[in-house]
């Protein structure tokens, strides 16, 4: 198994691509805290990986809160003895509009998910993985950030400046052996499908997104969890500061 004794921290853990990640990464031998800001959503992903015969722990933690952010590295450090990745996948969209109709609280709050939280994190895992000589950082970006669809652009703006953190973190941090890459998802079967719509979620709509994807398909949990997988494996100690697109060719 390629994640074997390795232990893992997935946020937003709960739902979606956190989810699909953090089930792949048991599978596959990790031992895995699931954080999410909706602790009982945690609390199901892990007790399937637990009925799948994977070790796995859920903790409620709101990624922009400090307190919460340590509190959630304190627990995989205490409970597995250490930390070897970071999965920084929770985000945050205000709905597909009109760039002057998002409120400042919605652009506040995209910015604090999607960017202030690396560095939160940053603070609190970094003393960790250097503990253990090394390790890996994962962060969700997006297509958005690459090829942005109009409607979304605070959004947009915030997966830019992940992957520009992304490119700058892999810099600094490789002397220390850890490793730091993104994941740019296209369009998702997620919770957050709507969001990024701005509209119901309807057979013609789906077709309009769908049909800007040259392989034919919105992106899966399952999709973005077989590119963690490998970007946290060894069999990627050779990369760093990459942003992958798993996109099915949209960013062409």
């Amino acid at each position: 198994m390629r994640l074997q004794d390795k232990v893992a921290i997935i946020t937003g853990g709960g739902s979606g691509f956190g989810a699909g990640i953090a089930t792949h990464f048991a599978a596959e031998g990790a031992r895995v805290v699931v954080a999410d800001l909706n602790g009982a959503a945690a609390e199901n992903v892990a007790a399937g990986i637990a009925r799948d015969g994977g070790t796995a722990t859920a903790v409620t933690a709101d990624v922009t809160a400090r307190a919460d952010v340590e509190a959630m590295v304190a627990a995989a450090t205490g409970t597995y003895g250490g930390l070897h990745i970071l999965v920084n996948n929770a985000g945050y969209s205000h709905v597909n509009k009109p760039m002057t109709e998002v409120s400042e609280d919605e652009f506040d709050r995209v910015f604090a998910v999607n960017v202030k939280a690396l560095y939160l994190a940053a603070l609190a895992a970094l003393p960790a993985l250097r503990a253990q000589g090394g390790g890996c950082i994962l962060n969700t970006s997006s297509t958005a950030a690459i090829r942005p669809r109009p409607g979304l652009t605070w959004y947009n703006g915030s997966k830019g400046a992940v992957n520009t953190l992304t490119k700058s973190m892999a810099v600094e941090l490789a002397p220390d052996r850890i490793r730091v890459n993104a994941i740019c998802p296209v369009i998702g079967e997620t919770g957050m499908l709507q969001t990024f719509m701005g509209q119901e979620d309807t057979p013609e709509i789906r077709a309009r997104f769908v049909n800007t994807i040259p392989l034919g398909r919105m992106s899966r949990p399952a999709d973005i969890a077989a590119a963690a997988v490998f970007l946290a494996s060894d069999e990627a100690d050779m990369i760093t500061g990459a942003c992958l697109e798993v996109d099915g060719g949209r960013c062409i």
